[in-house]
């Protein structure tokens, strides 16, 4: 394993967010001798992001737990075509209205990880859109265009893999990696930035950013990528049977946020304890080497500290009292999801989809059928079983794990 000087790149390897570098020993020599202004790119795609975006955001957390500032730039313009990498389809293009919207709304989601201001290592937000809605389009092709060649844009993984599976890929798509090239070029000029970082599907873009600034401007750039990021069942990080694990509260509950972490597999407990909290690594190797039923303190742990960073600590702590009510059976916990039964009833398969404890009606049969859907500790056996108003609240639970309030 090389060893690295720089605190920045220490961090980064020690934690597991390494895995491929430029010019390591270049970064790691100009991260000893000054600030380093770092950025990842989010595009504007949805009202929230998830936590399948959370590896980049704390990577530009630790970016600034260095001593280095980080630069968050919101794809305002980059949105407006769509990032082809890793999709088999066209993206859906929002409106500026839409783009707009949802900007606005992901902010926030920065503000829990990273302190923004003015000083050397406050993190700063920007948005594309200020210099890639002013490109002429002749003069970009000329300018900008030339140094691409369409030989070795084909050998790129974003567009390789779409044309193997004959899906198609737009005109405007195969333009995407000229523009978050010109990106990097943009963001050395404005702010000096020396470094780019983002998942392991991004590392072509991110050469074709620093061999532009070369070129072009005789810039010296850098580049990290981190691995890609999968559960030990092989599923995609930030997603469950019931969808998306979004950031915003808005979007998703403190404690359903805090009961994804609490589920996390046994096998990925001190993995994600070093990527998405910042408990010290030795304390993470404890609680790594918990084994049995102790194991569960482990996860606990992880769930506070992922949830506290993005929600707050008071949310964590009673998502995590919520949890023990909840699976004590001793009462009914206020923060679970809640559903008011209507007059004339509602079927529980109904119910069990609108508080999102299964995905489908099929699923919903099949938990019915064996025997894991209980409403205040009973069995529920008849699939067809409507749920009728009742003077108290109830607690409907699926499994073990799912519990929610049946109100009036």
């Amino acid at each position: 394993m090389t060893e690295y000087s720089s605190d920045l790149l220490r961090q980064l390897q020690q934690r597991g967010y390494i895995h491929q570098i430029t010019n390591a020993e270049g970064l790691d020599n100009l991260a000893q001798k000054q600030v380093v202004p770092a950025y990842i790119g989010f595009d504007a795609t949805a009202s929230s992001l998830h936590v399948g975006n959370l590896v980049s955001i704390m990577l530009l957390r630790r970016v600034q737990q260095a001593g280095h500032k980080p630069i968050v730039v919101i794809g305002g313009g980059t949105t407006k075509v769509g990032d082809p990498s890793g999709k088999d389809d066209v993206r859906k293009l929002l409106d500026e209205e839409g783009i707009a919207a949802n900007i606005a709304s992901i902010k926030q989601s920065f503000e829990q990880f990273l302190t923004f201001g003015d000083g050397p290592s406050d993190a700063i937000l920007v948005n594309n859109a200020d210099w890639l809605d002013q490109l002429d389009y002749i003069p970009f092709l000329r300018d900008v265009g030339r140094h691409f060649t369409i030989n070795r844009m084909l050998t790129f993984d974003s567009v390789k893999l779409r044309l193997q599976r004959e899906q198609p890929l737009t005109f405007l798509e195969f333009n995407y990696m000229i523009l978050q090239a010109y990106d990097f070029l943009e963001l050395s000029r404005q702010h000096d930035c020396r470094l780019q970082l983002g998942g392991s599907d991004q590392w072509g873009n991110i050469v074709n950013g620093i061999e532009l600034a070369r070129r072009i401007d005789g810039s010296e750039l850098f580049g990290v990528t981190s691995p890609l990021i999968t559960k030990a069942d092989g599923s995609k990080m930030g997603k469950s049977v019931d969808g998306a694990i979004w950031l915003n509260k808005d979007k998703l509950s403190d404690y359903d946020y805090w009961q994804f972490w609490r589920n996390t597999d046994d096998r990925d407990v001190g993995r994600f304890l070093k990527l998405f909290t910042d408990l010290p690594v030795e304390e993470i190797a404890q609680l790594e080497a918990l084994e049995g039923a102790k194991i569960n303190s482990a996860k606990i742990a992880l769930a506070n500290a992922a949830t506290a960073m993005c929600r707050g600590e008071v949310a964590a702590l009673q998502a995590e009292q919520t949890a023990k009510q909840a699976f004590s059976g001793d009462g009914l916990a206020e923060d679970l999801p809640r559903l008011t039964v209507p007059a004339n009833g509602i079927a529980i398969v109904d119910a069990m989809i609108e508080l999102h404890l299964c995905a489908s009606k099929g699923e919903a049969r099949r938990l019915i059928k064996g025997g894991g859907v209980k409403i205040d500790g009973e069995k529920i056996d008849d699939e067809k079983s409507i749920i009728i108003p009742s003077a108290e609240d109830r607690r409907l639970s699926v499994g073990k794990k799912k519990h929610a309030i049946l109100s009036t």
